[in-house]
């Protein structure tokens, strides 16, 4: 059996960093079980054994003012890890060890990973490596996770120290705050109060510092004890407030900040420079944070993204639909004519091909946002955009949750939408998770895509970022909305850590952008296949009446009936042939009748008079009703859209010589055109949410009756939007 080792540490630390320095491609990703916080495990084997790996959402504190720290301290309590390996900035080490503090009061073996001691240097920072490991009783390994430098002597300590019984760390918090939890101790030791699960004093300390969680699981266990320990914190809180003006959170607080003070005083931390000296990254700051040329910047960084994108995947795009159009020929050849064939080529191939072929797009675009994320000037962004989003009543908070959303392009709506949950104010936690879903999320990616290289090819770049800007600007506007009508409140403070600039590693930024790859193709192989089954199905069935049928037999006949045998025999070779005039003429007469068949089959099924009843109200906006289709099947998953679209114009494509991309077909479709397509551009960035994304506005805002506005609201937004737009293209081009 393996070893269970937890990385923990707050954010920016270098933890995942670390993660993937020991795990490399042995790791997996997906959900702690019932939340949709990121959770990630992967494997390490050594000359001292092996290792499972398991890497914590990134915390300042185990007291559950989060979900990722509710989260983390859940793994530790409930899996109770072999050893936790705490990643401390060697560079911040006053406010990282903080948390190291927090650890060790849980009295579980741990192992500190001083973590950038080539940023500390550079600082003309020294640390007594020795001196802090005596100091705290607890192993000490300095590394530099980015290059993985101490990485193998980290975890030949790891082995070491695992498994060894370590007593908890008690601090003492002052007289009175002392004498209530010696109180409290004995009365949860004695009553047995949630010993199986926690110690007795760091549940008095929880207590005192309102731990919620803690909290509620103590009077579901046995209210008359919980009463009576909330009488002894009302008591000492009473008394703390009469006297110092202070809360018992704030002393807790202080006096772990005062124990790392007293630890560092002791030899362990020598700086040798002015401490108004500025750093590098402070330096940096000052140009790319600035008022006027901050977001300046902030505009060339994303439209550089936009143009680095396009500039490298069109070819490996190609590449992708060569093949699936090799592939979709060769079940053409194989295939008997029928519904198998139907459903492999429309249902399937042009439908799951339709979403695979934007991989290599959606694989540069995730490396790019890692870039910026690993750099840390994501953060940068959040800091600059809290101007604006205060002026639209929403929280500095709000824009990780729009960054993860795709707010850069390439996120989901889902973690967005979860990411609200840090957020304080229930009234900017509402109008953030009602907004996240205007982002271009992954899923609407393939639609931009497709509709900006078929319409706007020569500018692909300043179209994406054009999307972008509007995808924000809608978001920001219905906030206000929202903010001043239904969501009244004020804005609440917002305070963030800039972390320091680095250069990514190219190792991160690989896995990263694989783990977000191989994510939205596991998706594209599952649920967008099962739905692309579906409404194929709803587009195929329940076919002609015999009669219909026989009239468009009746007029293949008719010109069948009247051509020479070696013209018929000319035009349904396979190979490639001059036809004579005579051949040329006859082959378009009969593709015109089977063009029409597919269309009438089309639009006589499920989907087509589901498409063909709301035409009246979306003709106005540039839609036909198999774009109608493609929309409503969007509410399910927005990748649903291009595939539906490839299935829709796959059924009428009945040419065995078309080879040509959906992008090629929608150029040379009738009623398509850049006005039609930037429309339907609009439409898609602000329409319903999918369907998950619905049921967690719905779990997150505790009713379904903002999942439901947000799906109405959403709707009836795009769709006037979109009209405007259309009729006033359509008046000017007139």
């Amino acid at each position: 059996m393996n070893t269970a080792i937890a990385l923990a540490g707050n954010p920016n630390s270098g933890k995942t960093t670390l993660f993937n320095e020991l795990t490399g491609a042995r790791q997996h990703v997906g959900n702690y079980p019932g939340v949709t916080v990121e959770k990630k495990q992967g494997y390490y084997q050594g000359d001292m054994g092996a290792f499972d790996i398991i890497d914590l959402p990134g915390t300042y504190s185990l007291t559950a003012y989060s979900l990722e720290e509710v989260v983390a301290r859940n793994f530790l309590v409930n899996e109770i890890p072999s050893m936790i390996v705490n990643i401390v900035d060697a560079s911040n080490l006053e406010r990282h060890l903080y948390l190291t503090v927090q650890f060790m009061e849980m009295g579980i073996p741990i192992c500190i990973a001083l973590n950038m001691m080539d940023v500390a240097k550079k600082r003309r920072m020294e640390i007594d490596i020795d001196t802090l490991s005596s100091l705290l009783n607890i192993p000490v390994v300095p590394i530099i996770a980015r290059r993985g430098k101490g990485k193998k002597k980290l975890m030949q300590t790891v082995a070491t120290a695992a498994h060894k019984r370590v007593e908890p760390l008690t601090i003492s918090y002052g007289q009175d705050m002392d004498k209530a939890l010696d109180e409290m101790e004995e009365i949860i030791q004695s009553k047995g109060f949630l010993t199986d699960k926690y110690r007795a004093r760091w549940t008095a300390l929880k207590y005192l510092e309102k731990d919620h969680q803690i909290i509620e699981l103590g009077y579901k266990m046995d209210a008359a004890v919980a009463r009576q320990l909330d009488h002894i914190v009302q008591g000492v809180a009473k008394h703390l407030s009469a006297t110092l003006d202070i809360h018992p959170e704030g002393v807790i607080a202080d006096q772990r900040y005062g124990y790392v003070n007293s630890i560092l005083k002791q030899g362990v931390l020598k700086v040798y420079q002015e401490e108004n000296r500025l750093q590098l990254s402070d330096k940096i700051d000052r140009v790319m944070i600035h008022r006027f040329f901050g977001p300046v910047i902030m505009v060339a960084v994303l439209m550089g993204l936009y143009q680095f994108i396009f500039s490298y995947s069109g070819i490996p795009v190609a590449w992708f639909e060569s093949f699936f159009g090799w592939v979709s020929g060769m079940a053409d050849d194989v295939l008997p004519e029928g519904v198998l064939k139907s459903l492999v080529i429309s249902g399937i191939i042009d439908g799951v091909g339709g979403v695979l072929g934007f991989v290599p797009l959606i694989m540069f675009m995730f490396f790019g946002i890692s870039f910026l994320e690993d750099s840390g000037y994501l953060a940068r962004m959040s800091f600059m955009l809290d101007r604006v989003f205060r002026m639209f009543g929403l929280h500095g908070g709000s824009v990780m949750a729009f960054i993860v959303s795709g707010g850069i392009a390439g996120g989901c709506a889902v973690p967005g939408v979860m990411a609200t949950r840090t957020l304080k104010s229930p009234r900017e936690r509402l109008a953030t998770l009602l907004t996240v879903p205007f982002m271009s999320c992954g899923a609407k990616l393939p639609v931009f895509a497709l509709l900006v290289a078929a319409f706007f090819a020569e500018h692909q770049a300043p179209v994406m970022l054009l999307i972008t800007l509007i995808s924000w600007l809608g978001a920001l506007l219905v906030a206000r909305l929202l903010r001043s009508t239904l969501i009244k409140g004020e804005s609440t403070p917002f305070v963030m850590e800039l972390p320091p600039y680095r250069l990514p590693t190219m190792k991160g930024l690989l896995i990263h952008t694989w783990e977000r790859t191989w994510q939205y193709m596991k998706k594209a192989g599952t649920v967008i296949l099962g739905i692309s089954i579906v409404l194929w199905a709803m587009m195929t069935f329940p076919g002609l009446e015999e009669a219909q049928v026989k009239k468009f037999e009746d007029q293949r006949t008719a010109i069948s009936s009247v051509t020479s045998a070696q013209v018929l025999t000319d035009i349904g070779t396979r190979e490639k042939k001059m036809l004579t005039a005579e051949a040329l003429r006859v082959k378009n007469g009969l593709l015109q009748i089977d063009i029409a068949h597919a269309q009438a089959v089309l639009k006589h099924s499920i989907a087509g008079r589901v498409g063909t009843a709301v035409e009246s109200i979306t003709r106005f906006a540039g839609f036909d009703w198999r774009t109608n289709i493609a929309l409503i099947g969007g509410i399910a998953a927005k990748e649903v859209v291009v595939s539906t679209l490839g299935i829709a114009y796959s059924l009428g494509a009945v040419d065995p010589d078309q080879t040509s991309s959906l992008s090629d077909r929608l150029k040379t479709e009738n009623g398509w055109g850049p006005l039609t397509a930037f429309s339907l551009i609009l439409f898609t960035i602000f329409y319903s949410p999918c369907f998950v994304t619905v049921v967690c506005i719905a779990r997150e805002s505790g009713s379904w009756k903002w999942a439901a506005f947000s799906v109405v609201f959403n709707t009836s937004l795009a769709l006037t939007i979109s009209i405007v737009f259309y009729q006033v293209g359509m008046f000017i081009s007139n």
